[in-house]
């Protein structure tokens, strides 16, 4: 009898642990050879911002690690140096100086990818992919006439390819500080509208210029319209109150989200877009990273972004899906100081560089503008170490097609290069050429090819030259030898006139 109950205990403890491996599963086992792909997308932080790329005073440790058991490039880029074309550029692998009206949207900007533009998502969707986008998004929601706040916003996010989204629909120094989840605005009580414009609604609604003094974080130039949360921004809203957010909430919310999401699709192979906040002003942390660091909230800020990165590496390893995840982090462009409020970004900068050995920052194309912190992360299909081979986020839509296996259609990703082979060979060249852009309102270029980068600013001017916005006056044509001259301080223009010439020529080439 004891051993009739012996062996009847041994059979139920296989048939459950059976059971619980086919519901947790073995990310392999699931789906195939397919990896989950999830780009993380920091916002405005500089090659110098994190440990593994030289900073020491702001501690990194989870940024670090995926880069110690990763691949770390030295030569990572976005494409442009704002947020709005960079994030174009990364969906649809195709320039944004391509398309009109890429610069940086405005509070009620209609979808500025055209309806039926192939994408990443799209792509990665049609092989049976899980998609997903949690976090800012900055491309606009809509049709011609702009979102509609109260109803459905589309076109969005789920004409694109994603299944999924949970968003800040523009940025939080931009109004409304709402989510959209899906195509409607989360929480929104219809008795209760949202109105967005650009204009006061009333001459006693409260501003940044009219309620100066009851302002937690005050501003320093142009975000000075509504006021949420003790903070005053660029543009106006009312209503809408059940549906605000706190700004010191966002990371957790988002990171909520993504891990909800990871959890609910360890099953079927997914791509997964999470593009943080931070440390976009306003540098409004959650209280647990508030004083983390010497340098003030900006400081503050990468420590939390860091903090996502651990969250979502720590989710996949929880659902063992880490040895079938590949993770790209990289920046939307680079680092800027003073971008419109005072939270002593420059003031309690102290050693800290956040461009480390480069020039230039947020808003032009000096390297500082668009190389990055870029990191990819694949335990167990990855060898870790540095790479300095040239690999931009535009890359990221065809790459990750031919991770997937599918085909990308005629027509589409025009200016996506499959950099697959440099993930996985040490010996793999990545790209031989990039095109560098500002906002697209300037006409400003950066165009590297090797060694060499040539600068061309049809405005002969730029901001953010020393990471300080105070417009600077710069040459027609720049040109460097990054080999010698990292920090691009010398022109190297006159005594190398055949080469600025010929690359001059296949820059404008490429542009028209």
């Amino acid at each position: 009898m004891n051993f009739a109950k012996s062996i009847l205990v041994v059979l139920i403890g296989l048939i459950l642990n059976a059971a619980a491996l086919a519901e947790f599963g073995d990310s392999k086992e699931s789906h195939g050879d397919k990896p989950n792909i999830i780009v993380i997308l920091a916002d405005d932080l500089g090659y110098g911002d994190v440990g593994c790329y030289g900073a020491s005073s702001i501690p990194t440790p989870n940024i670090d690690r995926i880069a110690a058991e990763g691949i770390r490039f030295t030569s990572g880029y976005c494409s442009a140096s704002t947020c709005t074309p960079t994030r174009y550029s990364l969906l649809t692998g195709k320039y944004a100086f391509r398309q009109k009206g890429t610069g940086v949207a405005p509070p009620n900007s209609p979808s500025i990818i055209p309806a039926g533009t192939p994408t990443i998502a799209s792509v990665l969707q049609s092989a049976g992919y899980k998609t997903s986008v949690i976090g800012k998004w900055h491309l606009g929601l809509g049709g011609p006439n702009g979102p509609d706040w109260n109803g459905t916003l589309r076109p969005g996010p789920l004409d694109f390819g994603f299944n999924h989204c949970l968003l800040l629909p523009t940025t939080n120094d931009r109004v409304p500080q709402v989510f959209v989840e899906n195509d409607r605005v989360l929480g929104l009580d219809p008795n209760d509208p949202l109105w967005v414009g650009d204009k006061s609604p009333s001459e006693d609604h409260p501003t940044g210029i009219t309620h100066r003094n009851e302002l937690k974080m005050n501003w320093s130039h142009g975000h000075n319209a509504t006021i949420h949360n003790g903070v005053s921004r660029i543009g106006f809203y009312t209503g809408g109150q059940s549906a605000r957010f706190r700004d010191e909430d966002l990371s957790d919310r988002w990171i909520e989200s993504a891990n909800q999401w990871i959890s609910n699709h360890r099953q079927t192979p997914f791509f997964m877009l999470f593009c943080s906040h931070a440390i976009h002003v306003p540098r409004v942390v959650h209280e647990r990273f508030a004083g983390a660091t010497k340098h003030g909230p900006r400081g503050d800020a990468i420590v939390e972004l860091d903090w996502c990165v651990g969250e979502i590496r720590r989710s996949l390893e929880a659902n063992k899906l880490d040895r079938n995840t590949l993770i790209l982090f990289c920046s939307d462009n680079g680092p800027v100081l003073d971008d419109g409020y005072e939270d002593s970004a420059i003031e309690a900068l102290g050693n800290h560089d956040p461009n480390g050995p480069l020039r230039g920052g947020k808003y032009n194309v000096y390297e500082g503008g668009t190389r990055t912190p870029m990191i990819a992360w694949w335990p167990g299909k990855i060898q870790p170490r540095t790479s300095d081979q040239i690999m931009c986020t535009i890359d990221y839509a065809r790459t990750a097609a031919t991770l997937a296996g599918v085909q990308v259609p005629p027509g589409a990703f025009q200016d996506s290069q499959d950099l697959s082979q440099v993930l996985f060979d040490p010996n793999a060249s990545g790209r031989s050429e990039l095109v560098q852009q500002d906002n697209g309102q300037a006409g400003n270029f950066g165009y590297r090819e090797g060694r060499w980068k040539l600068l061309l600013s049809n405005a002969q001017r730029a901001s953010n030259v020393e990471l300080r916005l105070v417009p600077t006056k710069i040459p027609k044509l720049q040109l460097f030898d990054l080999q010698s001259d990292l920090g691009e301080n010398q022109n190297v223009i006159d005594e190398h006139r055949d080469i600025a010439d010929g690359m001059l020529e296949r820059l404008q080439k490429i542009i028209e």
